[in-house]
């Protein structure tokens, strides 16, 4: 049986590791991603399909899926709704996290 302190430190350090990404990654709204090349943010409730693929990695198929799924269930609740979309993994949800908003305008650009 393990120590409950040994029990805690791990769960405490499984903590931090998980969080280190979303940290890394930013998660404050429009924040830049260095690798990303995008400064702002898209509404994926409003976005047409071309600014949808302004979102790392998301090219004109993955664009139309996210676009039929809101179609077909109605505006997303929560960013994280986006793993719904067939082709939208944990992976691209880290890489597109920093750039996503629910309201407001679309306001992303290619970085320059």
């Amino acid at each position: 049986m393990r120590h409950p302190i040994a029990a805690r430190a791990s769960a405490l350090a499984l903590a931090l590791l998980l969080s280190t990404p979303a940290l890394a990654a930013g998660t404050e709204p429009g924040a830049r991603s260095s690798d990303s090349g995008l400064t702002g943010v898209v509404n994926v409730n409003s976005a047409t399909a071309e600014e949808l693929a302004l979102l790392p990695g998301v090219g004109p198929a993955k664009a139309q899926a996210i676009i039929r799924y809101r179609t077909e269930h109605g505006a997303f609740k929560r960013v994280e709704d986006l793993n719904q979309v067939k082709g939208i993994g944990d992976k691209e949800m880290e890489r597109i996290r920093p750039h996503v908003a629910l309201e407001g305008k679309t306001t992303a650009q290619p970085a320059k």
